[in-house]
């Protein structure tokens, strides 16, 4: 073996390498809260999945849309805005989803991480508001900083067009949204059980949203928000339309689709679990190495220059990040005990370059969409193949590369 991190033969009891000999499988231990499906519990994971070496020299099929974003039967004013952003050729999600959405029809929409499905959405329904101030859209996912992400896409949409959104989720204050929902909003973006309590308060008629959609919605069936949802689709017209995305389509998702949406159009662009130009590997850690030393000389070498580091528990990410700074890394951390101004503070340091390691538990795995992660490091293992799809997701997005380092002791 010949590999730049190899620590064998310098008598350090950790190594970062390819699996040579049978390999093994852990076997996940109970979900604390119950917020998996049953089914799930005890799910084994092959470690050699955790290992997939790209090859520079691999050639891949070019994909040649069908439209550029110009084609778009889009108004003149939200073509430009779309331009002035960058988007010009329409990824594969885009390319296929969006001429539905402008024709009014129900969208289930299949694709992997980071393939752009949020202005797949965006585009076609701020097209239908522009078209018709009364049309009002909720747009429902699972976690605080997607709903945000969301929140700042569309208002780099629809500058100068007198079109507003309000964000709502917990763990923020509850004050200022009620306030904001009291002016006209044409998009409602939101967390389910924020949105459920400001529903009850009569502060959302759902009554009055033509449209809907429903991002990550296997995020949200995993963490337990099947309910939820449920009870806001079920008070919602019957005559709207239903935008439906998702990373994997499992039994209970099928039956999803089949009680939310009318006669979907089906798209699916994802061609595999993880994405091509993710570089995937393990760092062995041997019996009576130092799992934290490894971690440390490894965010010392000069290729890992914008690292996210997961790990499983809230206190075990709160104390590593402390560790890492007391190094003289530049390093913060994000979790369900931070409230949401910390947790974007962190974000915005790390979206921004101002600190080089993020470490997060898996609040951060799906959706967001930081440019040029370098690294994801899974310090601790994930809990399923699934949440580890989505953890080494936030590195080579789009047609970057990107590596995945996962620590096995």
């Amino acid at each position: 073996m010949n590999n730049r991190y190899s620590n064998r033969g310098s008598g350090k009891q950790y190594s970062y390498s390819r699996i040579g000999s049978r390999p093994r499988q852990f076997n996940r231990g109970p979900q604390r809260g119950g917020r998996r499906p049953a089914g799930r519990q005890g799910e084994r994971i092959d470690f050699a999945r955790f290992i997939n070496k790209v090859s520079v020299t691999e050639e891949s099929v070019v994909f040649k849309p069908e439209h550029s974003f110009a084609d778009f039967k889009i108004t003149p004013e939200l073509k430009t805005a779309v331009i002035k952003k960058g988007y010009i050729t329409p990824t594969p999600i885009q390319d296929r989803s969006i001429p539905h959405i402008l024709e009014g029809h129900d969208v289930v929409g299949v694709a992997n991480t980071g393939t752009g499905k949020t202005a797949a959405f965006l585009i076609p329904l701020i097209n239908k508001v522009l078209l018709d101030r009364r049309e009002q859209v909720m747009i429902i996912v699972p976690t605080r900083e997607l709903a945000i992400q969301i929140e700042d896409e569309l208002r780099g949409f629809v500058a100068g067009m007198k079109l507003f959104g309000v964000c709502c989720v917990g763990g923020a204050p509850i004050g200022k949204q009620i306030a904001a929902l009291r002016h006209q909003n044409s998009f409602v973006i939101g967390t389910p059980g924020r949105l459920k309590d400001l529903i009850e308060r009569k502060l959302i008629r759902l009554h009055e949203f033509q449209n809907i959609v429903l991002d990550e919605a296997d995020r949200m069936l995993d963490m337990g928000f099947v309910n939820d949802m449920r009870t806001i689709m079920n008070a919602m017209p019957k005559d709207r339309q239903t935008l439906f995305f998702s990373a994997t389509v499992s039994a209970d998702i099928e039956n999803l689709i089949k009680e939310f949406l009318t006669e979907p159009i089906k798209i699916s662009v994802k061609t595999r679990d993880t994405a091509k130009n993710v570089d995937q590997d393990v760092v062995r850690v041997g019996k009576g190495g130092d799992k934290f030393q490894a971690l440390h000389e490894l965010l010392l070498k000069n290729e890992l220059t914008k690292v996210l580091v997961f790990g499983r528990t809230k206190h075990g990410v709160e104390k590593l990040s402390k560790s890492l700074a007391q190094k003289g890394l530049k390093a913060a951390s994000i979790h369900g005990n931070k409230n949401q101004s910390q947790r974007q503070r962190a974000l915005q340091a790390f979206k921004d370059s101002e600190i080089q390691v993020l470490v997060a538990t898996d609040v951060a795995a799906r959706g967001l969409d930081i440019v040029d992660v370098s690294h994801v490091i899974n310090y601790d293992l994930p809990m399923t193949y699934d949440d580890y799809v989505h953890r080494i997701g936030r590195t080579g997005r789009g047609d970057k590369l990107g590596k995945a380092l996962t620590f096995i002791e």
